[in-house]
């Protein structure tokens, strides 16, 4: 589920928040990192949830309107082709991701239907939602393109959605897109027989990155911010962005640190971090820093870097 650019901008975050904590206690943080990573599977859970609830909360009006005393011909005859999608019921039957709900807890819809009810209100009264239902008849493929559509254009962005979101856990805040690009990709090509509930980390090795780019850059800060602090004559170290200077650390780090990531692959990363979360000169900047940190680490064969083509 995750890449190493994710990763880094889940240690970042914690190195920012243990700074403005004024913590030092590492295994402290080891486990906010832990959990801010592991947390991400809750959040695609209950997402992907989402689909199924809207389905089960539209099979019980549909349900309720049929039995009333003076239901109408449409109540007691409705169109059932939203409940009765076949991606929305595979999901919900499918016993892998039901294993993986109950495993996990994931019981935020049920404590908290409001949510559902609005996003089913908006869902209905959307010209997607009733092309679809007006449709004589539909394919698989169509059926499945609306619940892309359906996910894509009104679960995703959905406002109300992203607030209950951001209320229940803020660490989530840059994590939704990152699930919701995953949860269109799975839905864009469904299959029952085929659909797994994603890990959070690739392999091991990605797991293990994430824990030894947060040690090895707080167990070494000092000596790693006078890496960089003589490439700053016309700066004013005090006045230098805080996140510049932890994405500077955690760049250094993986320069000396880590002999299997090639230096453009770590340059290009905290370049793309720099422009998503600090200043607008902060790229230029940090790029100007390492560029030249390189070049003389080169010249003191000080980076040990393993395989071909990794400088």
């Amino acid at each position: 589920m995750l890449n190493r650019r994710h990763i880094r901008i889940k240690v970042m975050q914690t190195i920012y928040a243990m700074h403005q904590s004024g913590s030092d206690d590492l295994t402290k943080q080891e486990k906010f990192l832990k959990a801010s990573l592991d947390n991400i599977l809750d959040l695609y859970l209950i997402l992907l949830s989402a689909l199924i609830e809207l389905r089960k909360k539209e099979a019980q009006y549909l349900e309720v309107a049929k039995n009333k005393h003076l239901a109408t011909p449409e109540e007691r005859n409705p169109n059932t082709r939203f409940i009765d999608n076949p991606i929305l019921l595979a999901l919900e039957q499918h016993a892998t991701l039901a294993q993986a709900l109950e495993y996990h807890r994931i019981l935020n819809w049920q404590h908290n239907d409001d949510t559902i009810v609005y996003l089913l209100q908006d869902i209905k009264a959307s010209a997607l939602y009733q092309k679809y239902m007006a449709k004589p008849s539909v394919t698989f493929e169509e059926e499945r393109f609306f619940v892309v559509d359906l996910f894509s254009t009104l679960i995703a962005p959905n406002e109300k959605l992203y607030a209950y979101l951001e209320d229940f856990k803020l660490t989530w805040v840059d994590d939704i897109p990152v699930v919701n690009t995953l949860i269109q990709k799975q839905l864009r090509h469904f299959e029952a027989e085929a659909f797994q509930v994603p890990r959070v980390f690739k392999d091991t090795e990605d797991a293990d990155f994430a824990v030894d780019l947060l040690r090895k850059t707080l167990l070494n800060e000092k000596e790693l911010q006078k890496e960089f602090e003589d490439k700053t004559p016309n700066w004013d170290m005090e006045r230098i962005a805080e996140l510049d200077t932890i994405m500077l650390k955690m760049a250094i780090c993986e320069f000396l640190k880590f002999p299997s990531i090639p230096v453009k692959v770590t340059i290009n990363e905290y370049l793309e971090l720099a422009k998503e979360y600090s200043t607008p000169k902060s790229s230029l900047f940090i790029n100007g820093i390492l560029d030249s940190l390189v070049k003389t680490y080169q010249t003191q064969g000080r980076l040990n870097k393993s395989g071909r083509g990794l400088l």
